[in-house]
């Protein structure tokens, strides 16, 4: 038999030690009950210890759950996947079980069953094998509780070590439990805590698990298979061991009936049936997981830990739910438009992000990438591509440098003639001339708003060289919230980079999307922000401390960032790039709706853009490789105008056309003053 033991030999063993084990606890906690009333009324004070932190809470709080604007989930955010239910949501019968195998005694002792551990070491003696465990479901709730929200090895040491210090412990704070709640709260709040395998914590994770049921439509052998899985989740897990679970929950059946909580009739219709099971996977957990929206998840949760500094462990363990500004109506066809034009792990990325002019929100960030980790595989991607600035914009930047000549006084009639190359009379490049041509035939003489629907070169550098230096145009753009120009611009500025108005400073989607919301706005700039409410597990507003202010939610907006007069001229202008039979944009057209864009060709195509805008949404398409330089192979007129058209043209067209206001600047020069006719003759 080599080094084992004989299983009686092993629970005479067990029973040595356990029995000064036991006469600790009943010396230590029992003494005030056993010596008399007189000491005990005096001395229950000192037996009740206060209940930590820990155990004053009265439940776990479940996932941190992510809402998209209409309210349907997008994801959660758990360590531990448990959904506390109240005991009204919880069947009786799942109740019943438990007590059954576990704690026949719980509704007459006060936490600690003496009677009960001593039945359980001579039945386990009897058996050879541990069949009965001694502690009642208030001790192990307070062993649970104490494992599960220990922090550092130690402390979860101490919640595990079998040791009579523990051991005491844990009985007095079982006592202290039993004083402070009613026995249904404590056995409510014991199914929500303990865990029953397959990652499932409390009863409701449980039944959706195996049972693909809520706790509260648990029947009896449903009751009687998870009552059993407490004790060893693992060993006896249906999914895993079917017949060791049948096992297991046939004993529980045998507790019931022998306690009368259910016949005859019903043990002998389930006793011996086999396991029947319903699994449903866990709820997603994290971006990784995401319904609906994965890069937009990313963003949601970066802004949620770095701009408003919710700590990960808090949003893990908080029970939160937190509104977001998605609209998955949005995001799907922006899905769908990102792969109609490259299929899913194309090297060309492409980004289609939509966010609400005058309040910021963020209603949906498309690629043709899934969000994930596996760097191996080409369809997954972990960097925010809508967030990461990693390519210039093109032409796009000639709507900036058009907002700071009207505000500085330019009329849009106004006219330049410029040959093509078009030497800079003000910028350099380095120690040579800065020349710049147009691509393709363009008119010499435009006016501003010709030259910029047809987003002429050699126009907007020497506007630039009229208005002398391009500081003006690069705070317009930061005023207007072209946030990926915020680390840079000091440089530009100083440098007096006359290719500004060309685009070449790396962009972020986002960043773009977000500069011309606020010309849809008429110069109201907000931020991008994809969080409206967070409430805390009570379901009031979320503070970072106790008793604190709430965190803020709200936009954050500035008003006439860019005079509405400005903005609304710059929109007439714009509708002309969708428009206009020489727009760069028509293939962004949407029949009964005005849209103002711009188009935009970085230098020798690496990337592509189109922005696009109403009064109601703002959009940016970028078509880029985000891990090298490659020609994209078009012009932002071409590819990301159509996948700006297959994206909004569904939203677009089964709502109301709204169109933008009058311009606050005349587009055409005043009729020239006629001449008062001559006075009568004699």
């Amino acid at each position: 038999m080599g080094g084992r033991r004989h299983p009686r030999l092993r629970a005479a063993l067990l029973l040595l030690v356990t029995i000064p084990l036991a006469g600790a606890l009943v010396a230590g906690a029992l003494a005030p009950w056993v010596v008399g009333t007189g000491l005990a009324a005096s001395s229950s004070a000192d037996l009740l210890v206060p209940l930590p932190v820990e155990l004053a809470d009265q439940t776990f709080p479940g996932p941190t759950v992510l809402l998209a604007a209409d309210g349907s989930v997008i994801t959660y955010f758990y360590e531990r996947n448990r959904q506390p239910v109240p005991s009204d949501q919880i069947a009786p019968v799942v109740k019943q079980a438990l007590v059954a195998i576990e704690d026949r005694r719980f509704y007459e002792h006060r936490g600690l069953d003496v009677e009960g551990t001593l039945r359980a070491l001579a039945r386990n003696l009897v058996a050879g094998s541990v069949q009965e465990g001694g502690s009642t479901i208030t001790q192990q709730l307070v062993k649970q509780t104490l494992l599960q929200t220990a922090d550092e090895a130690d402390d979860r040491l101490a919640a595990t070590e079998e040791s009579v210090g523990r051991k005491l412990r844990e009985a007095r704070l079982a006592l202290s439990l039993e004083e402070t709640y009613s026995k249904d709260e404590i056995l409510t709040r014991y199914l929500n805590t303990v865990y029953f395998g397959e990652g499932s914590y409390g009863i409701q994770a449980a039944a959706r698990r195996y049972f693909s049921v809520n706790a509260a439509e648990l029947d009896l052998p449903q009751a009687a298979m998870l009552a059993g899985l407490v004790r060893t989740p693992t060993a006896d897990n249906p999914l895993a061991d079917p017949e060791r679970a049948r096992q297991r929950r046939d004993q529980v059946l045998a507790g019931m009936l022998d306690v009368g909580d259910i016949t005859q009739a019903q043990f002998d219709e389930v006793n011996g049936r086999p396991v029947e099971v319903a699994p449903s996977p866990p709820p997603p957990n994290g971006c990784v997981g995401a319904v609906v929206g994965g890069f937009f998840c990313d963003y949601a949760q970066q802004y949620l830990t770095q701009t408003l500094g919710i700590p990960q462990e808090t949003l893990e363990a908080g029970g939160m739910a937190v509104q977001t500004t998605l609209r998955p109506d949005l995001q799907r066809a922006g899905d769908a438009a990102v792969l109609a034009n490259l299929p899913l792990g194309d090297p060309l990325a492409a980004m289609f992000t939509v966010l609400e002019p005058g309040t910021g929100h963020v209603q949906a960030m498309s690629v043709n990438r899934v969000f994930g980790y596996d760097v191996a595989d080409p369809t997954q991607e972990s960097v925010n591509l809508n967030v990461a600035a990693s390519q210039g914009a093109g032409s796009t930047y000639k709507t900036f440098v058009a907002a700071a000549a009207l505000e500085a006084g330019f009329p849009p009639y106004h006219v330049i003639t410029t040959p093509s190359p078009y030497v800079s009379s003000v910028y350099r490049n380095g120690t040579a001339p800065y020349t710049v041509a147009n691509v393709g035939n363009y008119p010499p003489t435009l006016t501003m708003a010709e030259a910029l629907v047809r987003s002429s070169n050699t126009y907007f550098v020497a506007l630039e060289d009229q208005l002398g230096s391009v500081e003006r145009p690069v705070r317009t753009a930061q005023r207007m919230g072209l946030f990926s120009l915020d680390p840079i611009a000091d440089q530009v500025v100083a440098e007096n980079r006359g290719s500004f108005t060309l685009g070449p400073e790396a962009t972020s989607p986002l960043a773009l999307a977000s500069a011309y919301s606020t010309l849809g706005a008429n110069g109201t700039q907000c931020s991008p922000v994809p969080v409206t409410a967070i409430v805390d597990r009570d379901r009031a507003a979320f503070a970072l401390e106790p008793g604190g202010p709430p965190v803020d939610t709200g936009d954050d907006c500035t008003p006439e960032a860019v005079p509405p007069a400005v903005a609304t001229t710059l929109n007439q202008i714009l509708v002309g790039d969708t428009e206009a039979p020489y727009g760069t944009g028509l293939e962004a057209r949407v029949p009964g709706h005005q849209v103002a864009g711009k188009t935009g060709t970085s230098q020798n195509r690496f990337s592509i853009a189109f922005v696009g805008y109403t009064p109601r949404y703002a959009a940016s398409v970028m078509v880029l490789n985000p891990k090298q330089n490659q020609d994209v192979g078009t012009y932002g007129g071409g590819r990301a105008a159509r996948i700006w058209y297959d994206a909004m043209a569904p939203v677009l067209l089964t709502e109301p056309a709204v169109p933008f206001p009058p311009a606050g600047i005349p587009l055409a020069p005043p009729p020239p003053p006629t001449s008062p006719p001559p006075p009568p003759g004699p």
